[in-house]
């Protein structure tokens, strides 16, 4: 295991998950027995659809509320002060990428933010989106190391 991420960045917590069986058709769980769940393709790429999820959905998940927690740590800072109603929703779509190379993730956030004017909104996203990890990961790059055993 990479103790600092190959980058230099002091890691203060670790997920660990593993998927096992057919990859998208499988199944997928957190390493400390907390959540695991059958995997399904969805029909849009060839599959049944099924009962299981798939990594689009848990990645919107992960995404929704890691920038859902990012709008609150800015509101926070800034003083401003974020209802029960504010929310993230995000939708993450997969397809086949221009270079043909493989599949390409285009991902739309959805933020409600009640009780603030467009400018607020507008300056409070932004903030967000530099400090939420899944943003910054996605627009600045990852490290990403792979151990073969």
């Amino acid at each position: 295991r990479v103790a600092n991420g190959g980058s230099g960045m002091k890691i203060l917590y670790t997920a660990h998950a593993t998927a096992t069986g057919e990859g998208r058709a499988g199944a997928t769980g957190l390493d400390d027995g907390q959540f695991s769940t059958p995997l399904s393709i969805p029909e849009g790429l060839g599959g049944s659809g099924g009962g299981g999820l798939n990594p689009e959905q848990l990645f919107a998940m992960g995404y929704a509320a890691c920038y859902l927690g990012a709008l609150k740590a800015v509101a926070k800072r800034e003083k401003l002060s974020l209802g029960a109603d504010t929310k993230v929703q995000a939708s993450v779509g997969i397809g086949p990428r221009p270079d043909g190379q493989g599949f390409g993730l285009s991902i739309t956030l959805n933020i409600t933010l009640p009780g603030l004017d467009a400018q607020q909104k507008q300056e409070l996203s932004r903030a967000a989106h530099g400090v939420c990890p899944y943003s910054h990961a996605l627009t600045q790059g990852v490290d990403v190391v792979t151990c073969l055993f």
